[in-house]
């Protein structure tokens, strides 16, 4: 008699169902599942919710899954089978888990995959990138114990600075809002928002700067201000902290301390021409010369230079300031506070500091009318350099003219003026040249034979998968570093009668005109037909600034 075999045994037979291929898949994937689920006990315990029950759970649907896939004839389905319901058990946990911790926390969100990705991106930038966090008493942070509120606080601090740091911040602004914080980095003098940062994460990650800084970690309305430090591969990067309170909560500051690294007039950014105009004050005794600009326009950069253009060692120079904005080897530097000292103006403590008699002086702010007559006065016999907030050289000087409160007075000891603005300039790595239309050319008055070529900013390469290629030097914005630029007039006799005799600022102006000044405007083109900057940004920053028409006052 034939002996017939049962349908089911044939099928398992050998290269049917039972293969070594798939008998080894099921195994890998089989016990690799108990790496989750000692995840999820070890997990759910740290988390503080059930984790027997959890455990008990993704235990269950293993085994259970395991036992149906061997059931099933069919491989494909089988495995399909195992892998939906081990996933709809783990995805039941992390949903769980992720409502039971703060939201910083959570895992496979869509914030969480951000931070996975950036951080893959720094690790590639910088490979052996390594963050020290020095306290304000010259301590080093040890990384805290995992889990703690101080970890927390550490790992979010780690990630937000290295993320600033190589972004090129060096300012970093938390606000907070009734969902969450807003946070914005300073690059190149522009503010760029980045993504929300969770409260509960930025109330770890404050408590964390403010035990760094040794400011008051229950204090939180009242405002703060600290330093702590960040090595990074040896380099320090000391960070200055301010924190204060608000109706939202608690709003967060932090300023990188910036090094006044530019000691020589040729580094400001000067034409030939401005330059020796500068270098003439070298040999000047005595005399003021007006630096003027906008508010973080670099006049503090430029007064420094200046200062430091004269022999520290032959001069006596002095400065009075309301906030230091970085040391000045060799030169006495005051700050104005009111104490115990009994000045109680800005006014009257430079006249103290005149008192001593310097052959230099350095007036940080000059916005007052008794500051201003004091500096004039003391330029009979001093070399006095006086930092005005406007807007021009022609607005700078109508205000000093009505600060000092006497033309012939005000004009008769000055020497010049400078006005400027910082620029940024276009990242030699991904500018574009383009051909500008003639209309851009007629609006700013540029013949079409003097330049046939402007740059602006690179647009975004794609790979051949479609994939965007950021640009590795200045991270997608298109600039990296910024320049400065002038507008200068030195007075000789002829200049300042021309002055004294002019009925309105209009009049003034047309005068420094006739004596060849080049407006900010100009200087900015020079810079953009070099293709140094861009059209776009100089009409960005200039813009901000138009020329005001004089007030009635002022006519």
């Amino acid at each position: 008699m034939e002996c017939v075999m049962p349908d089911f045994l044939a099928v398992a037979g050998y290269g049917g169902y039972v293969s070594p291929i798939k008998f080894a898949v099921f195994l890998i994937l089989y016990f690799g599942w108990l790496f989750i689920i000692d995840w999820v006990h070890k997990d759910a315990e740290a988390v503080g919710t059930k984790h027997i029950f959890w455990t008990g759970v993704v235990f269950g649907v293993w085994a259970a899954s395991g036992v149906v896939w061997l059931l099933i004839p069919v491989f494909i389905i089988g495995l399909a089978f195992y892998l939906v319901a081990t996933g709809a058990a783990t995805i039941s946990y992390i949903m769980h888990r992720n409502s039971v911790v703060p939201e910083f926390q959570r895992m496979f969100t869509v914030g969480y995959i951000k931070d996975m990705v950036l951080g893959g991106i720094i690790k590639k930038k910088e490979p052996v990138a390594t963050y020290v966090f020095i306290s304000a008493n010259n301590n080093e942070v040890p990384v805290p114990e995992a889990k703690t509120p101080d970890y927390f606080g550490y790992k979010a601090a780690y990630s937000l600075f290295a993320d600033a740091l190589y972004r090129r911040a060096y300012d970093v602004v938390c606000i907070p809002t009734p969902q969450n914080y807003d946070v914005a980095y300073y690059i190149d003098g522009m503010a760029l928002k980045q993504p929300a940062i969770a409260k509960d994460q930025m109330d770890y990650l404050i408590r964390f700067l403010k035990s760094l800084a040794n400011l008051d970690m229950e204090e939180k309305r009242r405002p703060q201000k600290g330093k702590f430090t960040i090595f990074k591969q040896g380099k320090r990067i000391d960070w200055e902290l301010t924190t204060a309170g608000s109706n939202a909560g608690e709003q967060m500051r932090a300023k990188l301390v910036m090094q006044q690294n530019i000691t020589k007039l040729g580094d400001l950014g000067l034409t030939t021409e401005q330059l020796d105009q500068f270098g003439t004050l070298r040999n000047a005794r005595k005399g003021v010369f007006i630096v003027s600009g906008p508010k973080n326009s670099g006049v503090t950069t430029t007064l420094y230079t200046l200062l430091r253009n004269h022999d520290a060692f032959l001069n006596g120079i002095t400065t009075l300031e309301k906030q230091i904005s970085g040391k000045l080897p060799n030169i006495t530097q005051n700050t104005f506070a009111l104490g115990d000292s009994g000045i109680t103006t800005y006014a009257k403590m430079l006249q103290s500091i005149i008192r001593m008699d310097p052959d230099i002086v350095g007036v940080a702010d000059c916005g007052d009318s008794e500051t201003a007559q004091m500096a004039c006065t003391a330029a009979e016999s001093k070399l006095v350099y006086v930092v005005i907030e406007e807007e021009s050289i022609l607005r700078a000087l109508g205000k000093w003219i009505k600060l000092v409160g006497d033309k012939n007075k005000a004009v008769e000891c000055l020497l010049g003026l400078s006005n400027q603005r910082l620029l940024r300039k276009l990242c030699e790595q991904c500018k574009q040249a383009y051909e500008p239309n003639s209309d851009l050319l007629r609006k700013f008055n540029i013949p079409a034979e003097k330049t046939k070529v402007f740059h602006r900013t690179g647009k975004v390469v794609y790979d051949k998968r479609g994939k965007a290629s950021p640009c590795d030097n200045c991270q997608e914005t298109g600039y990296f570093g910024r320049m400065c630029i002038f507008e200068t007039i030195m007075l000789n006799e002829h200049l300042r009668n021309a002055v004294k005799q002019a009925k309105s600022l209009s009049d003034v102006g047309t005068e420094l005109r006739r004596a060849k000044m080049l407006y900010l405007q100009e200087q900015g083109l020079m810079r953009v037909i070099a293709g140094i900057t861009s059209v776009n940004e100089m009409v960005r920053v200039l813009s901000k600034s138009k020329e005001q028409k004089p007030t009635a006052e002022e006519q």
